[in-house]
């Protein structure tokens, strides 16, 4: 929808600034730009014809984290970050889009055999150390403004892909029904394959089969920046994919994955074929953070007792409303000690690929977070999102912290006798 169609909804910020008080950007940054008020003014300057559209407007459109903490904080629930990705698509439509976003969004997610072999050249260059020597060169700007220093975010990367070692098809489980579709997300697949194969794991335990799934990107990235076209695209093959065999569930372990997927339907218009076989997808699809709780894990007498806390991804929390869910899983676990983190559902600065063009700001928002990781005491930091993984553990290495940052289906797995 063009920003003029949502007059009505932008007429409804009223102004107050409670948004303040939840945003990260604006509580590192202190500008009202950054702030969803400021935002929503923005987008009604444009609508009354006080601003043009020009490239003077993607700082502020596209440093908003889109984590809609600001709309849980809003009285009139203004629902700012869907306003802000429907301003990015006119963007993009009138100013113009970057070569490198086309580039990822047509010739490389929806390829996941090439995104892999680009994984690989570039763990070889980062476990090597070339990408250093590329930093030092000044090489790598091409990939963003701030990827230079974005780029020592990611640790030392593992040695393979996920599907590399699990391909598609059918694995046998050890349950007694349900066909069960493991959607890879391509965070999952590339950089924490070791989670990825516990969460199969699991499933395993609880499932007659376990599809592993030949699906794409699940198109977020893509919709996220304001390409919705090529998000319609991805969701387009993935529907081919799922629905192609008879599946019970679609069970993914990144919780961005999963609130993306039950968003297709609002991909395609209601006249539209696939607009009806989203629906029934999206009907099917499963966070692990949820499907775990219908696979109660048996209690061990004895296991080493650590102390645990848990960051909410905001696609997890705000995206489908698993909050509870979480913390009952970890509750639940033999020698587990649960401390509730202050500001756990608050962004960890992550946001996808956002440090890449705005890594100061990342950065102030997450060291918040890990000042709150501290506050606990806890050993284990766990999560259920890549990307907030890739983020925290930066933060705790930058702290020089005695603190393991994991994905939650890592930690059940560790918790349940091996079979």
């Amino acid at each position: 929808m063009k920003i003029a169609e949502h007059d009505q909804t932008i007429a409804m910020c009223n102004r107050c600034g409670f948004c303040q008080v939840a945003c990260p950007t604006f509580r590192a940054t202190g500008q009202e730009a950054g702030v969803a008020r400021g935002r929503v003014a923005l987008l009604r300057a444009l609508n009354e014809g006080r601003l043009e559209w020009s490239p003077d407007l993607e700082e502020p459109l596209f440093a908003c984290l889109l984590c809609g903490a600001c709309t849980t904080n809003c009285f009139p629930a203004v629902p700012t970050a869907d306003l802000i990705v429907d301003a990015r698509e006119e963007y993009l439509e009138k100013v113009g889009r970057k070569r490198i976003h086309k580039l990822l969004f047509e010739h490389l997610l929806p390829y996941p055999e090439r995104l892999r072999r680009v994984a690989r050249a570039v763990a070889l260059g980062k476990n090597s150390g070339l990408s250093s020597v590329a930093r030092a060169l000044g090489l790598l700007r091409i990939f963003g403004r701030d990827f230079p220093k974005s780029e020592k975010i990611i640790g030392r990367m593992p040695g393979y892909a996920l599907r590399e070692k699990f391909p598609p098809g059918v694995l046998e489980g050890r349950g007694k029904e349900l066909r069960i579709g493991y959607f890879v997300g391509c965070g999952m697949e590339i950089m924490n394959p070791v989670a990825a194969e516990a969460s199969i794991d699991l499933l395993r335990e609880a499932a007659l089969e376990v599809h592993v799934l030949e699906n794409t990107c699940c198109g977020l990235p893509a919709g996220s920046y304001g390409d919705r076209k090529a998000a319609r695209r991805l969701a387009a093959k993935n529907l081919e994919v799922v629905t192609a065999q008879p599946l019970d569930l679609i069970v993914t372990d990144c919780s961005s994955c999963a609130s993306f997927l039950k968003q297709y339907p609002g991909l395609f218009d209601e006249g539209d074929p696939l607009h009806e076989k989203s629906k029934e997808v999206a009907s099917r699809v499963r966070d692990m953070v949820e499907q775990a709780l219908a696979f109660p894990p048996p209690k061990l007498e004895e296991t080493e007792p650590i102390i645990v806390t848990y960051h909410d991804p905001c696609h997890a929390s705000r995206g489908q409303n698993l909050v509870e869910q979480p913390r009952q899983i970890l509750e639940s676990l033999p020698g587990v000690e649960y401390r509730e983190m202050p500001e756990a559902d608050w962004c960890c600065g992550g946001a996808g690929s956002y440090a890449l063009s705005h890594f100061e700001t990342a950065m102030k928002v997450l060291d918040r977070k890990i000042d709150n990781v501290e506050k606990t005491g806890a050993n284990v930091l766990t999560t259920s999102c890549p990307a907030c993984i890739i983020q925290l553990a930066y933060g705790v290495r930058r702290r020089n912290l005695p603190v393991r940052v994991c994905h939650l289906s890592e930690l059940i797995r560790e918790r349940l006798p091996q079979t």
